[in-house]
């Protein structure tokens, strides 16, 4: 039995719930239990969704039905990047502190091709 694309992107997502970044996001954030229900979901999901694969080609409802799964499975990996990408945020600003305060605005401009130069560089 072939997995199919949906399988695969439920496979992705519980993945990804699983890397350590975003479990400390998670801790962050306390959304466990949010995401605790997320993750029994897909894995009962997944329990019959090969299953369901198998059938769509009979059953037109059933095809809209997993075409709106796949959306929210890619909504919902989404979701997990924008709140792994936030803790990876506020960990780099608690650890270095904000860009502001950290560089003047003299000492940097913006060439015509749009890269950024230091001013002496630039002068030498």
């Amino acid at each position: 039995m072939a997995e199919s694309l949906l399988f695969s992107v439920a496979e992705s997502v519980l993945g990804k719930i699983a890397s350590p970044a975003l479990q400390e996001a998670i801790a962050i954030y306390n959304v466990e239990d949010q995401i605790h229900e997320l993750t029994e979901t897909l894995t009962a999901i997944k329990a019959v969704l090969l299953d369901a694969e198998e059938q769509k080609a009979k059953n037109h409802l059933l095809q809209v039905w997993l075409d709106r799964l796949q959306e929210v499975f890619y909504d919902a990996e989404d979701v997990l990047d924008e709140l792994e990408c936030e803790a990876l945020r506020k960990q780099v600003t608690s650890r270095y502190g904000g860009v502001k305060g950290k560089m003047n605005s003299h000492d940097q401009f913006v060439t015509p091709s749009g890269s950024s130069q230091s001013f002496g560089r630039a002068l030498n």
